[in-house]
């Protein structure tokens, strides 16, 4: 007999990839100079952020979907503005390569999100130097080179662009980890909007006025209201659809679906933007890099699993990892560490795109360590 169950939250998987890839080949659409022509990054997440702001409030404040949790000023400083700062570099960043390389080569350079996240990591203190993890992050980072390598319409620019934005990802993830976790905040993906979006929409306003403004002046732009609707509406529904997979999935499913989504744009915008050529390196190289993600993946939940595995028959193993998938989709417990712990511990980063206005912080005090990182996404 066919599991409801199952089939729901395959179902949630399903819209999640579709939506993740979609606002990605639309914001890569807007800002493209071939096609819908609107080169402002900057503005366009500005949008992003006001809307789902917005929107935030309104599901809190209005509706109470989701009850507000207890902010002071002293966590709002210390916690939420450096966060929100650094969530506003990623996107920034992140949008702008669209303007300079390929969706394919975008998704390629974001194979070393873990890289990224683990050197950010050993540095502030939340992750231990280990030789095998090290080793794979190496492996990661040859594969990328050889992507990089294979790639025919390199650009210095907007390699430069993505991997600033990587790295201002990385070190968001870490923040959220050292400090929200020190003051025992739980947000969950709405939440997050309701505190986060905001704030970075002030930190894009600078730069927005200093880069874009002038030109949005003088050049002749097309503004249409349901594009970016639309748009800010994507990217909205792939925030809600994260929240509804984090509730119903664990971690080894979730990073089986960012695979598939990975492979699975890589296509898509090879038809989407013909004038995206993937090269047979680009593939090995990329191949390599993943090989490399899995592998740091497989040591972080095997790590997690470690103490139960010696008293724990097979059967009995496959029953509590059953029951780890199963218990995420009763009670949603946020936390931004990795999965380290348990199957049914993972961050939220790694279903968000860096195109998505979304801080997904998922952070609990109970039985975590702060040596535990914070890994890729989707």
């Amino acid at each position: 007999m066919i599991n409801k169950a199952h089939v729901l939250t395959y179902f949630y998987l399903l819209i999640y990839i579709l939506l993740s890839s979609g606002v990605i080949l639309y914001n890569k659409w807007v800002l493209s100079p071939k096609y819908f022509n609107f080169p402002f990054p900057i503005t366009l997440t500005m949008i992003h952020m006001a809307f789902s702001g917005i929107v935030a409030f309104f599901l809190i404040r209005v509706f109470k979907v989701v009850a507000p949790v207890k902010m002071t000023f002293e966590i709002y400083a210390t916690c939420v503005i450096p966060i929100s700062a650094f969530f506003a570099s990623s996107l920034w960043f992140g949008n702008t390569a669209y303007l300079h390389i390929s969706v394919a080569f975008i998704q390629m350079l974001k194979a070393l999100m873990p890289v990224a996240t683990f050197f950010m990591g050993v540095m502030c203190g939340t992750d231990k130097p280990r030789c095998d993890v090290f080793l794979n992050m190496v492996l990661v980072s040859v594969g990328v080179v050889v992507s990089s390598y294979g790639e025919i319409h390199f650009n210095i620019v907007g390699t430069v662009y993505q991997v600033t934005g990587i790295l201002a990802e990385a070190l968001r993830l870490v923040l959220t980890q050292v400090l929200l976790q020190k003051k025992g905040l739980t947000l969950n993906p709405i939440t997050s909007l309701y505190y986060i979006a905001p704030c970075s929409f002030v930190f894009l306003f600078v730069p927005w006025c200093l880069l874009e403004k002038p030109g949005m002046e003088v050049s002749q732009i097309q503004f249409n209201f349901w594009i970016f609707f639309s748009n800010a509406l994507c990217a909205l529904a792939l925030n809600l659809s994260i929240f509804l997979v984090i509730g119903r999935t664990g971690a080894v499913t979730i990073r089986v679906a960012g695979v598939l989504k990975d492979w699975i744009l890589i296509a898509l915008s090879t038809v989407v933007f013909p004038e995206s050529t993937i090269t047979g390196l680009n593939i090995i190289g990329y191949a390599i890099a993943l090989c490399g993600v899995v592998m740091y993946n497989y040591i972080k939940v095997k790590d997690g699993r470690t103490p139960q595995l010696p008293s724990d028959s097979i059967p009995e193993r496959l029953t509590k990892d059953w029951k780890l998938e199963k218990k995420s989709s009763d009670i949603f417990t946020p936390n931004t560490n990795n999965d380290a712990n348990g199957g049914s511990n993972f961050n939220g980063s790694e279903l968000n795109d860096e195109e998505a206005p979304l801080v997904s912080s998922r952070i609990s005090l109970l039985g975590r360590q702060l040596s535990n990182s914070s890994t890729q996404r989707v």
